[in-house]
């Protein structure tokens, strides 16, 4: 009776510490290459996640559509992704919810053309190269859409966008829709200038924090805290550049130098951006561009059916952030 009381003890005992590390284990959240995701390892190195009491592990994925099967599939508790790509699991019924906005591209992404194109009745027949279905290809979209023109007036050519660029610049297409750092170097070789850039169009490129709506019922407390700490991050980026743009660089192997022509064309969401975002009212806001995005995403059979987005848009943990102190 005492073996098999002692044998009892101990089961509890291992059984307390499987809960006691489970309850305790980070959140996976995944990162990829873009400014306003990669900005999450400042928070990391400032010590913002410690801070608040955020249990958290960053999760690298070279190749960004990875991160976004490994967040459907239940892998990741939460990912750094765009508004655009969570709108297609969200149409399949993948239980997501939106969290937070990092950022919004405000003048990243780019319609570069030549000389000889001086509008974009100019462009009617020319050749585009860009990434088939990529934020690139929305900014077409939209940008043709405003200027009085359809996806078939042009010739998209589908190159990746180092490629693109490549293509512009040796002449081989006539226009060339990328991201930074091959804007800059597009304009600085003289070749090429922005025809339309993603500025103009504020709010429908977000970049989010989006996560499994299981694991915010499990780790609530840490996704409000990784929240607050976020407000310290865009807080640090604003007043010490620098020394945020040394973090960044060394995350993706560039130097400072290389790095810091990214910072211009990212609008880091703070609180208050992010109060606009959430609000349900706010013509900028996550609900409201939602049916814009569905549309380009629709066109090209990218998605299946309509999205729920006004129920995948939470902002009661923004509001908890907040309520706390956090961004304020």
């Amino acid at each position: 009776m005492k073996v098999a009381s002692t044998s009892c003890r101990l089961l509890v005992t291992l059984l307390s510490l499987a809960l006691s590390h489970a309850a305790h284990a980070e959140i996976k959240v995944g990162v990829s290459d873009w400014t306003g995701w990669v900005a999450w390892y400042v928070a990391q190195d400032q010590g913002y996640f410690k801070k608040y009491g955020a249990e958290v592990r960053l999760v690298w994925f070279a190749n960004y559509s990875d991160s976004i099967a490994a967040l459907s599939t239940g892998q990741l508790d939460a990912n750094s992704q765009t508004w655009s790509d969570t709108l297609g699991p969200l149409a399949k019924g993948v239980p997501l919810k939106v969290i937070l906005v990092n950022d919004n591209s405000a003048g990243n992404d780019a319609v570069m053309v030549g000389p000889a194109i001086k509008n974009f009745a100019d462009l009617r027949g020319h050749k585009v190269a860009l990434e088939q279905y990529s934020i690139s290809h929305f900014v077409l979209y939209t940008a043709l859409s405003r200027n009085g023109l359809t996806p078939k007036d042009v010739n998209v050519v589908n190159l990746s966008a180092g490629d693109a660029a490549a293509a512009f610049m040796s002449g081989r297409v006539d226009a060339a829709v990328v991201w930074n750092p091959w804007i800059s170097q597009i304009e600085q070789s003289g070749k090429g200038r922005a025809l339309f850039t993603s500025k103009e169009m504020p709010g429908l490129i977000p970049d989010l924090l989006v996560a499994q709506a299981k694991s915010i019922e499990a780790r609530r407390r840490d996704f409000i805290a990784m929240i607050r700490a976020w407000f310290d991050t865009v807080s640090f980026i604003r007043t010490q550049p620098d020394r945020a743009v040394a973090i960044m660089a060394k995350v993706v192997s560039l130097s400072p130098e290389q790095y810091r022509v990214f910072l211009p064309g990212t609008r880091f969401f703070d609180a208050v951006a992010n109060e606009e975002a959430f609000d349900v009212k706010s013509p900028k806001g996550l609900v409201n561009v939602a049916p814009t995005i569905a549309a380009f995403l629709l066109s090209n059979k990218l998605i299946d059916g309509h999205p729920d987005a006004a129920k995948a848009v939470d902002r009661s943990l923004l509001d908890a952030a907040l309520a706390t102190g956090g961004g304020r």
